[in-house]
C-alpha cells in the first residue's frame, strides 16, 4: 500500500472542495462511504479476458476486493435531478481475468455527471451517469472515460445505502479497460435556506418567511411568544388568553373582538358599554344617559306637540301635524278647495300656455297659501276640453301647468315642492257637447302629489280634488 498517501491526500482535497463550497452556498451535498471491487474479465479485450458481461458476477475468480474502507465520494446537487459526483478509491490487485498477479496498487480518481430518478421524496433512488478520471496501476497511469449506474436506498433524508457500477474506458491501448464495483452509505448533508433564518427548508414550516429556531422557522413579528400562523393577531402583542391578541381596555374581551376597544364594556354588548342600562350600547343609543326603548334608537318617548310623531322625527315639533307629513300640518280638504276655487280663474292667451297679466294676483294667492305647508309636495294637473287634436290638447295641457309651476316658483315656492303634468281631454269632469262643459273641462287643478311623500292621504282628505279654469 505504498501509495495509499496519495489516496488519502485526494480524498482530503475532494472533502475540502466540498466544504468550501458548502459554506458558500445553500445547496445539498452528500458524502460516501464504501468498498470497491475492480474487475478486468467481462471487457470484451483480448485473451485471457471474456466477452463484455460475461461472467459478471464472479466475485470469487475475478473481483480484486480491498476488505475494509476504500472509496470516498463527495456530490453536489445541480438542480432538476442532476448532480456531480467526485469520488476517490484504493484497492489492491490480484487478479487479472484468469491470471493471477503480484500485489499491485490500484487508485483512481473519477468524477460524472448523474441524473437521479428518485423524485419527491422517494426511498428507491435509480441513477446514471458519466464522466472521466484517472487510474493508476503502481506508478503508471492513465485517463479513462466512465459510464456509471447504480442504485440509492433512502432510509430517510440524510441517509442511503448505495450501490453502483461502472465501466472505465482507457484512452491508452497500453492499459485495459476495466469494470469498477461500489457498495457503501451515503450522508446527505448541508441543505437550502430559502428566507436565511438559519433553518433549512426541509426543517423549516415557513420556509419563506424568516422566523426563529424555537418555531420550526417561523416568524412571531409583534415577539409576544406566539407565532404568527397562530396568532390572531400577529402584529400586536397580547396573550395566549386572546389567542396572541390584546386586551387594551381590560374588560375581557380581546382588541379584535371589541367594538370598542378603548373603553370597558359588555359582552353581551360586544365590548361596548351600555351606560343607561336599558340594552342598547352607548355608540348606538342616541340618548346614552337616559334609558329608552330600542325603537326610539335608546330615547325615551316624548312629543310636544301631541301629534303621534317624536320630536327626534318632528320635522314641525312645536305644531301639531300627521305622521304621513313627518309632523308638520297638511293642507285639508277645504285649503285644497281654497286653492282649486283660485285655479279655476286662472285665464291663459287663446291656445296658448302664456298666463295672462289679469290672473297674476289669483296665482299669488295660491302662492301665499302653498307657503304656509312648507313640508307639503302640491302637484299641478292641466286639463282641456275634446276640442282638437288628443296630441295637441296634451301637449297645451301640459305647458299650462308648467307655466303655473314656473310662476309659482318665481312667487317663492321652492321647484322641489311642486310637479306638473298635462292630462289633455283624457279626464273630463263635464260633457264635452256644450259650451258650458267644455269651459268647465279647461281647468288646471291643484292637489297634493301623495307618489312623491309616500304617504296615504291625511285622515279627512279626498283622494282628488278638481277645479276649472277659464280660457
Amino acid at each position: 500500500m505504498k501509495h495509499l498517501s496519495r489516496f488519502l491526500l485526494a480524498s482530503l482535497c475532494i472533502l475540502s472542495f466540498g466544504a468550501m463550497q458548502a459554506q458558500n452556498e445553500n445547496n445539498p451535498w452528500a458524502v460516501g462511504l464504501g468498498i470497491n471491487a475492480v474487475d478486468f474479465y467481462p471487457t470484451g479485450e483480448d485473451a485471457p479476458l471474456g466477452e463484455y458481461f460475461d461472467e459478471f458476477f464472479n466475485t470469487g475468480d475475478h473481483w480484486n476486493v480491498l476488505p475494509g474502507i476504500s472509496r470516498l465520494s463527495v456530490a453536489r446537487n445541480i438542480g432538476a435531478g442532476f448532480y456531480f459526483e467526485a469520488a476517490g478509491s484504493v484497492n489492491q490487485l490480484t487478479k487479472f481475468g484468469d491470471d493471477r498477479w503480484d500485489d499491485l496498487t490500484y487508485y483512481a480518481l473519477d468524477g460524472t455527471f448523474n441524473y437521479s430518478f428518485r423524485g419527491e421524496d422517494g426511498w428507491f433512488d435509480p441513477v446514471l451517469g458519466a464522466g472521466a478520471g484517472y487510474t493508476w496501476v503502481d506508478d503508471n497511469g492513465h485517463a479513462t472515460f466512465d459510464g456509471t449506474g447504480g442504485i440509492n436506498f433512502w432510509f430517510s433524508d440524510f441517509f442511503a445505502l448505495t450501490v453502483q457500477t461502472m465501466y472505465k474506458h482507457a484512452f491508452d491501448d497500453d492499459y485495459n479497460s476495466h469494470w469498477q464495483h461500489a457498495a457503501g452509505i451515503k450522508f446527505a448533508m448541508g441543505g437550502k435556506d430559502t428566507d436565511g433564518d438559519g433553518v433549512y427548508d426541509k426543517d423549516d414550516e415557513c420556509p419563506e418567511e424568516p422566523g426563529l429556531a424555537e418555531f420550526n422557522g417561523c416568524p412571531d413579528s409583534d415577539g409576544d411568544g406566539i407565532e404568527d400562523r397562530n396568532d390572531e393577531c400577529p402584529m400586536e402583542a397580547g396573550t395566549a388568553e386572546f389567542n396572541g391578541c390584546p386586551d387594551t381596555d381590560g374588560d375581557g374581551i380581546s382588541d379584535n373582538k371589541d367594538e370598542c376597544p378603548t373603553v370597558a364594556g359588555l359582552a353581551e354588548m360586544n365590548g361596548c358599554p351600555d351606560a343607561d342600562g336599558d340594552g342598547i350600547k352607548d355608540s348606538d343609543d342616541e340618548c346614552p344617559n337616559e334609558a329608552g326603548p330600542a325603537e326610539n334608537n335608546g330615547c325615551p318617548w316624548e312629543d310636544k306637540d301631541n301629534d303621534g310623531v317624536l320630536d327626534k322625527d318632528d320635522e314641525c315639533p312645536e305644531v301639531a301635524g300627521t305622521v304621513e307629513n313627518n309632523g308638520c300640518p297638511e293642507p285639508t280638504v277645504e285649503v285644497i278647495e281654497e286653492l282649486n276655487e283660485y285655479s279655476r280663474t286662472i285665464l291663459f292667451d287663446l291656445n296658448k300656455s302664456s298666463i295672462r297679466s289679469e290672473s297674476e294676483e289669483t296665482l299669488q294667492s295660491i302662492a301665499d297659501i302653498m307657503k304656509e305647508y312648507p313640508q307639503t309636495i302640491f302637484h299641478i294637473e292641466g286639463h282641456t276640453d275634446s276640442t282638437g287634436s288628443e296630441s295637441y290638447n296634451e301637449k297645451l295641457s301640459r305647458e299650462r301647468a308648467a307655466s303655473v309651476r314656473q310662476f309659482l316658483i318665481g312667487a317663492g315656492i321652492p321647484e322641489s315642492r311642486m310637479t306638473s303634468e298635462g292630462y289633455g281631454e283624457s279626464q273630463p269632469i263635464a260633457s264635452n257637447n256644450t259650451a258650458k262643459g267644455r269651459q268647465e273641462n279647461r281647468r288646471v287643478e291643484i292637489s297634493l302629489d301623495k307618489e312623491r311623500q309616500m304617504k296615504e292621504p291625511a285622515e279627512g282628505q279626498e283622494q282628488d280634488t278638481t277645479d276649472t279654469d277659464g280660457e
